[in-house]
């Protein structure tokens, strides 16, 4: 894998805390503004109401979603030290994202939120296309990032 799909990787690791931020922004009055556009958009025609629970709900999931990234980023980096015997980590990397990507999927539809599916396909593409790309999913020919 090259240097571009590295730096690719580091910066989907940024994206996934600038949107636990995001999230997490959602707890108070003050910092809801961008995750309230959002869910606006998510929402549809239905009446968007952002109460105690929701900022409650909003703060975990942020929470969350910064740490995930965090957590992303230590298993690509470790994956990327070990070289070609980091591919079990690239798998694993690629299996949590896809978990998270079926139900997060399923339960934004079940939900009423479709919409969602755009951004999770974007995602979730933005991690196959440098895992591809790089070859690091393959047994037999994993390789380190350099």
């Amino acid at each position: 894998m090259n240097g571009f799909w590295r730096t690719w990787l580091n910066g989907w690791c940024a994206v996934v805390a600038l949107f636990g931020i995001l999230l997490a922004g959602g707890a108070a009055e003050a910092t809801s503004g961008p995750v309230r556009a959002l869910l606006d958009l998510l929402n549809g025609p239905e009446l968007l109401v952002i109460d105690g629970p929701m900022r409650f709900a909003l703060a975990v999931l942020g929470a969350v979603t910064i740490g995930w990234s965090l957590t992303l980023y230590a298993a690509i980096d470790a994956a990327r030290r070990l070289g070609p015997a980091g591919g079990p980590i690239w798998r694993m990397i690629l299996a949590s994202a896809l978990v998270w990507f079926v139900i997060d999927s399923a339960l934004s539809m079940a939900t009423g939120f479709s919409l969602n599916l755009i951004p999770n396909t974007l995602f979730v593409a933005g991690l196959i296309a440098p895992l591809a790309a790089g070859g690091v999913l393959r047994p037999s020919t994993a390789q380190a990032l350099p």
